[in-house]
């Protein structure tokens, strides 16, 4: 029978503890002890005391003690399923709350504990189980039904968790948290608005809530509104300064201004309090990458992977990474391993990073499935686009993050001017802000008949704004490549959507309609391996302005470093396109052309230092490797080209721009055609040059003819010839036809639009 004074204390200790007054329940507890030293109920309640002021070992302890007196106490054996959680230790938390329920089936706390910890190792199908189960025995409890919603809200059925937070509310209407989870699940539908007031009033009934600031803070950022998201990530750390989550959202909106060095200082903090955060190492990956640190960024996706081998993207972050240094160590084994998580639906790695991987167009869609449908699942907030009327100027808009000097503005320039405006009003949507002064971004804004800056807008209200303008045809010039806005279309801000220049593959959405191509890229028997249907322009897909012309400087071999009477190979291709299978084929190129050299862009330092390792591992000298300078003057850039006898294309992800500009200059390019997109933008660029010749099939044919060149110059000066003929009456460079052949296309997707026919693959020829 228990002392009448130790009951007493235990009273008194258990009312301490509702008032969360630790210290007095511990008076109490430890006087009852003196009089009551193994009392079962004092060592349990002393086990609470601790668990709760965080001393885990003491906590063990007394519960344990506890435990071998009364060995099938339920509450003692949940407490320390609550201590294990603490730890970290999921496995040993869930053998607790289950042998507690075992003592006990009725026991409503223990079944949603193990939903709890369940969900901590990621078994939400199963937590959801518990939860059912706990609220079969208790419909009332508001708390399992918020966790239930967080549990579906894991699996993606976002409608459905806001269905059970809406029922925890009804039972309490001030449970804080609830309201802040809804808001969880309401971001992530893109009912963005409304997530806000949800945090808001999260935020009003518990003022300290530090999830309800984050959540509210990744809201704003998603609105596009990265100083507000500042400060609310701010308030959550004058809340709890050691909030290692809060400082790694601050450094990510740090990093969307553009205030780089601020956002790794708080992505440091993060990882100094929290060295586990896989998405803290990803974090700081992704912003010292942009800043051009490939070795640092290779460090933190690393470290990343070590510690959650299934983060999502991570593998794809770290291969890509590594790409631009020509670090190429288990390389195989890398693209085997993504190549099984593809097939697998996993959340490997980002379309654009495969495109230099692997040729094949499959893997490349079912990788682009993958991720829009985890990024831009058709949202339906604004329903169904109205039918529009047919107009007389039909109103298209070019979406980019890239009307700035950039490649894509290069070879789109002079066609935006060339548009047709008796037939078409022509958009621009700018997606990213242009640092002042850019003089391309100066010619643009007086091209477009409206250029409109919607950087600061969500996808959502960009879409609205898209939808108000009545916008025929919406042309997304960026697809999966960097500051790219899929959200934009998967809200259909225009009834005909059309994926075209900037990205070389499916976007694999199925809200995107139409993929402008031509039959070398995609042939009609391959269009298959594509989401959109195909729009074959007659020459080649690719565009370029006619006013971009080599500048009259004559260059000297000399003053660029190269050999005066040698042979020169060249490639200007980007860092991330060159691989141990391309290496290998230039080495035995120059191994059996002695007198010749490879002139190649020199990206970053330590592409540099690696690749000149790796022609070494060839047995290719050092100096017959040279790297061509940064040139600011276009023309100038293109004059220089002229000092190359030819340029070999990379494989699988060949020359895009770069093979243009090879081209425009006099400089005949040789490439190996693949599969892939990627991988046959010069073939496609050399068939409408009539240069057929130089597109070869195989890796030896490849290299044969590579080496056939430098051994024959007269052959070679046929092909050059040939190439200056041509680039005077073949279509490629011809950019008042190629408007004409795309405003026809653009035509055709109209009519089908008008006819209320379903997008079909369409041709202007």
């Amino acid at each position: 029978m228990m002392n009448p004074q130790v009951h007493f204390l235990l009273n008194k200790a258990l009312e301490s503890l509702g008032n969360s007054n630790l210290d007095s329940a511990e008076l109490y507890l430890n006087q009852a002890s003196k009089l009551q030293a193994h009392n079962p109920h004092v060592l349990g309640l002393l086990g609470i005391v601790y668990t709760q002021r965080g001393n885990y070992p003491d906590a063990l302890k007394f519960l344990n003690d506890s435990l071998r007196i009364l060995p099938k106490n339920p509450l003692t054996l949940s407490n320390l399923g609550n201590v294990y959680a603490s730890l970290k230790n999921f496995e040993n938390a869930i053998e607790f709350y289950k042998k507690s329920i075992k003592v006990n089936p009725n026991y409503v706390e223990a079944w949603s504990n193990v939903g709890n910890a369940l969900q901590e190792i990621d078994c939400f199908e199963e937590a959801i189980t518990h939860y059912d189960k706990a609220l079969s025995l208790r419909p009332d409890f508001a708390e399992a039904w918020s966790n239930k919603g967080n549990a579906l809200q894991a699996l993606k059925r976002f409608e459905e968790a806001v269905i059970h937070y809406d029922k925890a509310l009804s039972l309490n209407p001030n449970y804080a948290e609830a309201w802040s989870n809804k808001g969880n699940a309401l971001q992530e539908l893109k009912r963005l608005d409304e997530a806000i007031a949800h945090y808001d009033k999260a935020l009003s009934l518990k003022p300290s809530y530090l999830k309800g600031y984050i959540g509210k803070g990744n809201t704003l950022v998603e609105l596009k509104r990265f100083e507000e998201a500042v400060i609310y990530y701010d308030k959550a750390l004058e809340f709890k300064p050691d909030y290692a989550e809060a400082h790694s959202a601050k450094g990510n909106a740090l990093y969307e201004l553009k205030l780089f060095d601020a956002a790794i200082d708080h992505h440091n903090k993060a990882l100094k309090l929290k060295p586990d955060y896989a998405a803290g190492w990803i974090n700081k990956g992704v912003t010292v990458n942009e800043l051009g640190d490939y070795d640092e960024a290779i460090v933190c996706f690393s470290q990343a992977l070590n510690l959650k081998p299934d983060v999502f993207w991570v593998d794809g972050y770290l291969i890509h990474a590594k790409m631009k240094i020509c670090n190429w160590s288990e390389l195989s084994t890398h693209l085997e391993s993504i190549s099984e998580k593809i097939m697998g639906n996993q959340k490997v790695i980002r379309p654009f990073a495969l495109l230099s991987l692997v040729d094949d167009p499959v893997l490349h869609k079912k990788a682009a499935h993958t991720y829009v449908q985890y990024y831009f699942s058709s949202n339906s907030e604004l329903g169904s686009i109205p039918k529009y009327s047919k107009k007389e100027r039909l109103r298209i808009a070019y979406f980019s993050p890239d009307f700035r000097t950039h490649p894509v503005s290069h070879l789109t320039s002079e066609l935006f001017e060339l548009h047709d405006r008796s037939r078409f009003e022509v958009i621009a949507f700018s997606l990213q802000k242009t640092p002042p002064g850019d003089q391309m971004n100066v010619r643009l804004r007086n091209v477009f008949d409206h250029f409109i800056e919607v950087n600061q807008l969500s996808d959502l209200e960009v879409a609205k704004l898209a939808r108000h303008l009545e916008i025929d045809i919406a042309i997304d010039l960026a697809g999966h490549t960097q500051h790219s806005r899929g959200g934009i279309f998967s809200y259909r801000a225009a009834p005909i959507q059309v994926n075209w220049l900037g990205y070389p593959g499916t976007t694999g959405i199925k809200f995107i309609d139409y993929l402008v191509a031509d039959r070398t890229i995609i042939p009609i028997s391959e269009q298959h391996m594509y989401s959109e249907k195909i729009a074959h322009l007659p020459n080649t897909y690719m565009v370029d302005d006619s006013k971009r012309t080599p500048s009259d400087r004559i260059f000297t071999r000399e003053e660029c470093g190269l050999p005066r009477n040698r042979f020169i190979y060249c490639c200007f291709n980007n860092d991330f396109k060159f691989n141990p299978f391309i290496l290998d084929c230039w080495a035995r190129i120059l191994l059996a052309t002695q007198n010749s050299v490879l002139w190649i862009s020199e990206n970053n330092r330590n592409f540099q230092k690696n690749i000149l390792a790796e022609f070494e591992n060839r047995d290719i000298e050092p100096s017959r490797i040279i790297f061509a300078g940064r040139v600011d003057s276009m023309g100038d850039y293109l004059a220089r080209y002229r000092l190359a006898d030819l340029f070999l294309d990379t494989y699988p992800y060949g020359a895009h721009t770069t093979a243009i500009d090879s081209l425009k200059a006099g400089v005949p390019i040789l490439t190996l055609m693949g599969q892939s997109f990627a991988s046959r933008v010069a073939a496609s660029l050399l068939n409408t040059i009539g240069l057929g010749e130089l597109i070869t099939f195989s890796q030896e044919e490849y290299e044969a003819l590579a080496i056939d060149f430098a051994m024959a110059p007269n052959k070679l000066e046929d092909v050059k010839l040939k190439l200056r003929d041509n680039l005077q009456i073949t279509p490629l460079f011809n950019t008042s036809l190629f408007a004409k052949n795309l405003e026809a296309i653009y035509l055709k997707m109209y009519d089908h639009y008008q006819l209320d026919l379903e997008p079909n693959h369409i041709s202007c020829d």
